[in-house]
């Protein structure tokens, strides 16, 4: 390369190495230049009553095309777990003698209040903006002084020149006074603060502030100079929204109220049960077999005395109900023989025998048991395990029936599910709009606590409807003589003078009852031991079991069957839940 070659090249080679070298910093400098930068920003305040400070700010700002600016205020801080000071920003106008912006908006973005005044068009050069704001928040009471603090110059995203604030008040003595100059909540001085002569206003200045620094002024007063106050706001954290205040604690105590009156209506409701079952205990007591004849209590059947004890048409009422029609001659039970099928299985065989005097729950569940599930024709027999899934849909239509016949009979004014179902409902309802309640109160307010109480009052209600059905006088009367009927069944004892067929006949009737009761192993055993004293005794006219069979066998029979029964139901998912 020739000497004039080397010579011409170097300018442009030092231009490349300046242009790699050049810093993240000035290429940001660069940026700022080109939207603009504010060359003074020059405030006044003036304090006023109440320690309201009225603001004049006097912007002078150049502009690189762009149609607006941002300013923004520190109006935000912690003050505490539970609280956070604020400060208002207020009556914010702006006007410009040279043709500057003067469309104003407002925003808050976290801890700031966004100031932007935009024009209407892209702007280069200087323009001076003179904005008017008044300030509330800014004075503290310390004792025999109070102090202003207040970020008076700052939160520019572009560099400022020069900052100037001048901070006084009619008649108002300075008595101390300091600046700091950076980030938010710096400890660093400013570049100059001094009083006037007359020490009536505070003078603060500050050069080449970068973009985000503030200028903070401190003027101190004696006490009651401008009588202004802080301003405070209730943090939004979990533990503010769930605090004890008068409101929530008011809540609290009309839930409590409201559970105490809740279980005084069930008192009233329920309570009536008890003092009838007091009342009618005696009745109850009285032997069950007149004459001869067995007569359960009150002509109840176990079906519906399972309903009107525990107000549930469940898997055991069910259970008791088909032994029942198998006692009544309505079908007949043969266990199969294990040795011969592999396993333990039932047929049921449908008799020949008129259903004028049964029950319409009854009826229903006879047809269910025998109904086909491809057709719907009736069968003469079925096996147990054979009870398939359309099984459920009958078994629904059952358990209804079994609902409307303790109403029928007087002894609910109204369904029992259905009032359970209407308070549950109820219940999860309110707990639900509780739970929707308790977040939008958490996140905007500090009675969360209020939301919450609705929760506890709508579970408390959903768990309390399963108890709201009532007996009326006539099903609590029943309910007594049912048990005094229960407690003759659990002594195991017999009437003095039957025995043999009649014995068995006799133990055989109580038998669906004992299903209810709970007392099946007890009852089938006295049916095993009396078949074992009576003379060819191999089998009851109702239950039939397999070669070698007798009723020394019919208690461990009776309980693997009721067990198996209620599994079937079970499994037609209709019962599950029960």
């Amino acid at each position: 390369m020739s000497g004039r070659s080397r010579r011409a090249a170097a300018p442009l080679l030092a231009a490349l190495l300046l242009l790699g070298t050049a810093t993240p910093a000035a290429g940001e400098e660069a940026r700022h230049r080109a939207s603009g930068r504010v060359l003074s920003d020059d405030v006044t305040l003036t304090i006023g009553p109440n320690g309201v400070a009225r603001a004049k700010e006097t912007i002078v700002y150049e502009f690189a095309g762009a149609r607006s600016f941002e300013r923004s205020f520190l109006t935000r801080e912690r003050d505490s777990d539970t609280r956070d000071r604020v400060y208002k920003v207020e009556n914010v106008r702006a006007s410009s003698p040279d043709g500057g912006p003067t469309q104003v908006g407002t925003a808050t973005d976290g801890d700031r209040t966004v100031l932007k005044v935009a024009a209407a068009a892209p702007l280069r050069g200087r323009r001076t903006v003179l904005l008017e704001y008044d300030v509330r928040g800014t004075v503290t009471p310390m004792g025999m002084r109070e102090e202003l603090r207040w970020a008076a110059v700052g939160g520019w995203k572009v560099p400022v020149d020069s900052a100037k604030a001048t901070v006084g008040g009619p008649a108002m003595v300075v008595r101390n006074i300091n600046c700091f100059a950076g980030p938010p909540r710096s400890a660093i001085g400013c570049t100059q603060f001094f009083t006037n002569h007359t020490h009536t206003q505070g003078m603060f200045s500050q050069q080449n502030m970068q973009p985000g620094e503030h200028l903070t002024v401190v003027v101190g007063y004696p006490s009651g100079t401008t009588r202004g106050v802080p301003l405070y706001e209730q943090r939004r954290t979990l533990a503010t929204a769930f605090s004890v205040n008068a409101i929530t604690m008011g809540s609290l105590l009309a839930l409590l109220a409201l559970l105490l009156g809740g279980f005084g209506l069930l008192y009233l409701l329920r309570g009536r049960d008890a003092r009838a079952v007091g009342r009618h205990a005696a009745e109850g007591d009285r032997p069950a077999v007149e004459g001869a004849e067995f007569a359960p209590p009150d002509g109840v059947r176990p079906g519906q005395i399972g309903t009107l004890i525990d107000e549930q048409a469940d898997v055991i009422d069910v259970t008791a109900t088909i032994v029942d029609l198998a006692v009544r001659a309505y079908l007949l039970i043969e266990e199969e023989d294990r040795a011969v099928t592999g396993r333990t299985d039932w047929t049921l065989r449908r008799l020949d025998r008129p259903a004028d005097d049964l029950l319409p729950y009854e009826r229903l569940l006879l047809d269910a048991l025998f109904e086909n599930g491809t057709d719907g024709a009736q069968r003469a027999t079925i096996k147990l395990s054979e009870l398939d899934g359309a099984f459920a849909t009958r078994l629904a239509k059952v358990r209804s029936a079994m609902y409307d016949d303790v109403v029928e009979q007087g002894w609910f004014a109204r369904r029992p599910d259905t009032v359970r179902s209407r308070w549950t409902t109820a219940g999860i309802v309110l707990a639900v709009l509780g739970v929707a309640g308790t977040v939008g109160l958490a996140v905007f307010t500090d009675l969360a606590l209020v939301g919450l109480a609705v929760i506890v009052g709508g579970a408390a209600l959903a768990v309390g409807g399963q108890y709201m059905p009532a007996k009326t006088a006539r099903g609590a009367t029943v309910l007594a003589h049912t048990i005094g009927f229960q407690h003759h069944l659990a002594q195991g004892e017999a009437p003095e003078g039957i025995e043999g067929p009649q014995r068995i006949a006799l133990f055989s009737r109580y038998l669906p009852y004992a299903v209810v009761f709970d007392l099946v192993g007890k009852w089938a055993a006295t049916v095993e031991d009396t078949g074992e004293q009576a003379e060819g005794a191999d089998n009851l006219y109702w239950y039939e079991g397999p070669a070698e069979w007798d009723l020394s066998k019919f208690a461990e029979s009776m309980r693997t069957f009721t067990l198996a029964t209620s599994g079937a139901i079970s499994r037609t998912r209709q019962f599950r839940s029960l």
